[in-house]
């Protein structure tokens, strides 16, 4: 993990965490910065020796155009990105949780005009992590923030807080949270628009995979993932953006504080998301799209209870992490199932063999 590579003398005003992955013959990277709406940018190549190139002098000067390569760049392979441009607000004063009057809804919070704090204040080489709170000019951000917490791991492995995504040392996670911004209304309700960019046609629509299994995230079945995927009917995915569809209204996750989130179905754009970074790296012409996600439902308590409000994904490469039935839970499958076929079984073995020695040997005198 690196800041800003290849900057020689420290800015204010530029943020760019870089993790380098180097595997036996290719390398992964993750690129997390805040230049107008924050972003994750992830680059696959096939060689070991690839690495990372910024144009500072164009960079400082508000140029950032073509000035963010992977060099060599023939051995680019795969690339992708996720942007958080908009923060939505709307009163839901019928308490549907469904935010469909157009009417309801305040002015978006635009995330390309926040204020990002400086990502050398919070990176964390030895954890892999940094940390990128921001936020407007406006009153309701007076006390409040909106922050991103970014994580890349090196094994796979769990995290120890609700939802318990399950990650690998080819996926990234995004944590985001919501503290104590003023509503705009007693009623308030919020949601997040994401935007994709992807060298690869992607896939406009988002699977949802169910499982009997939510000892890591209790009372959720579920599994969203939007997946990339070649323009050509492949069934190969190159890279994925997942979560589970749920959010938590407090720092500490606690089960009465879990809200469900919802998606809506992706979009395609026309342009570019607005990031200095992205449009750094990415040229137009490639597959951009865009969905919200809306959080909690009616009857759920509303943003000012406790004026809190977080949620996960995962960014990643190939074939998303798939939970497996974990041994706790297949030794209930075993004994809640196993139990009544085994007596099923023993019983009907039993009553044929009593039955079989209340048959009589041969004909039965006549009285």
């Amino acid at each position: 993990m690196e800041l800003n590579p290849g900057l020689k003398t420290p800015s204010t005003g530029v943020g760019l965490v870089h993790v380098r992955a180097v595997g036996s013959n290719d390398t992964l990277h993750f690129l997390f910065c805040s230049q107008g709406a924050p972003a994750l940018i992830l680059v696959h190549t096939n060689s070991s020796f690839s690495y990372v190139h910024i144009d500072w002098d164009a960079v400082l000067a508000g140029n950032f155009s073509g000035s963010l390569k992977v060099l060599p760049e023939s051995s680019v392979q795969f690339s992708s990105a996720v942007v958080l441009t908009r923060l939505w607000e709307y009163d839901d004063v019928n308490d549907t949780g469904d935010p469909q009057d157009p009417f309801s809804f305040f002015p978006p919070y635009e995330l390309q005009d926040f204020s990002w704090n400086d990502l050398n204040t919070t990176i964390d080489l030895a954890k892999l992590s940094a940390t990128l709170c921001g936020r407007n000019n406006s009153n309701t951000f007076r006390n409040g923030s909106l922050c991103l917490a970014f994580s890349a791991f090196g094994s796979k492995g769990r995290d120890a807080i609700w939802p318990g995504l399950l990650h690998n040392a080819n996926s990234s996670k995004l944590r985001i949270w919501l503290d104590d911004v003023l509503p705009r209304s007693n009623q308030s309700r919020f949601a997040l628009e994401l935007q994709t960019v992807s060298s690869a046609k992607q896939r406009d629509h988002v699977d949802v995979l169910k499982s009997i299994d939510d000892e890591y995230t209790p009372s959720i079945f579920k599994v969203s993932q939007w997946v990339s995927s070649p323009g050509n009917e492949s069934s190969e995915i190159l890279g994925y953006t997942q979560w589970k569809p749920v959010a938590y209204r407090s720092a500490q996750p606690k089960f009465e504080d879990a809200t469900p989130c919802r998606h809506s179905n992706p979009v395609l754009l026309s342009q570019l998301p607005p990031s200095g970074w992205v449009k750094a790296f990415f040229e137009d012409g490639l597959q951009m799209s865009a969905l919200n996600l809306t959080f909690s439902i009616a009857g759920d308590p509303f943003y000012n209870t406790t004026n809190y409000l977080s949620w996960s994904v995962l960014v990643g490469l190939g074939v998303p992490p798939q939970d497996s039935f974990s041994p706790l839970v297949m030794t209930i499958m075993a004994v809640g199932l196993g139990t009544p076929l085994a007596l099923i079984l023993f019983g009907g073995v039993f009553a044929c063999i009593f039955k079989r020695g209340q048959q009589p040997q041969g004909y039965e005198p006549i009285n």
